[in-house]
């Protein structure tokens, strides 16, 4: 059976950018997802198209084919006052290298990396932190199987069902960005148009949980 949509693959790899590992999957710890389905990168999965389990596979991906072109317009200063709670700012969230999920105009979920702190405001970097980098992937085929309709329907791994969490609400206890006194949930601050400061691409849906940078 060939990697092709609607396929669920099992596989190793490793990511090398800048001559260094940046991330792998062991046969301990497989990557495994429904392919076809836009949950990972184009250019990783247009690179397994077609192979079959016991095969290797190694390819370079371009950054337009990755995590785009590393774009200056989505680092900017956003107050101190955009991370408080009750009047009082989370000193906790503001280090340098921490993401924080925000939400942008549009009610999605970003994620920025805090780049600065400042007496007044936080300069938050909303690029992918492998934007701009080219990509080198190599690693294992382990196994392709059909996808089951609850699997299509719900995701591998419930990724596609309702989730119960919301984003930067009004009463989180853990993990709450961005409150106050903020219109239509706006976390972006500035002279920024329809949400344009943070796009993102997240599909992991996990909206109130703080990641490694």
């Amino acid at each position: 059976m060939k990697v092709t949509k609607n396929k669920v693959i099992s596989l190793t790899y490793e990511l090398e950018v800048d001559d260094k590992i940046a991330d792998k999957a062991t046969a301990e710890h497989p990557l495994d997802y429904i392919h076809g389905t836009g949950m990972l990168i184009p250019g990783f999965e247009s690179g397994l198209e077609g192979k079959e389990p016991g095969t290797s596979f190694e390819f370079v991906i371009s950054p337009s084919e990755g995590y785009g072109e590393y774009d200056i317009n989505k680092k900017f200063d956003i107050p101190k006052e955009s991370f408080s709670v009750d009047g009082k700012i989370m000193e906790e969230l503001l280090e340098v290298g921490k993401t924080i999920p925000m939400l942008n105009s549009s009610e999605q979920v970003v994620y920025g990396t805090v780049s600065e702190v400042k007496e007044s405001t936080v300069t938050m970097d909303f690029n992918h932190p492998m934007a701009g980098k080219t990509l080198h992937f190599k690693g294992d085929i382990l196994d392709v199987r059909d996808a089951t309709e609850k699997e299509l329907t719900e995701g591998l791994h419930g990724e596609y069902l309702p989730k119960d969490e919301c984003c930067c609400g009004n009463d989180h206890e853990n993990g709450e960005c961005c409150h106050g006194d903020h219109k239509d949930g706006e976390c972006c601050h500035g002279d920024h148009k329809d949400g344009d400061c943070c796009h993102g691409n997240h599909k992991d849906g996990h909206c109130c949980k703080e990641e490694e940078a």
